[in-house]
């Protein structure tokens, strides 16, 4: 299977500010931090 690389981008500010593979077909959510918001958001796989 092929590793799809993928942009997390913060649910506040909507700023792209991670890029990582993923290779399963659920969406991607971490909790990661954001250098606009300055504090750690929750990021999501942007569509």
């Amino acid at each position: 299977m092929m590793k799809k690389k993928i942009a997390l981008a913060c649910e506040v500010c909507h700023s792209k500010n991670y890029y990582e593979n993923k290779s399963n077909d659920q969406r991607l959510i971490k909790n990661k931090f954001c250098k606009n918001c300055n504090t750690h958001q929750i990021h999501k796989e942007e569509k």
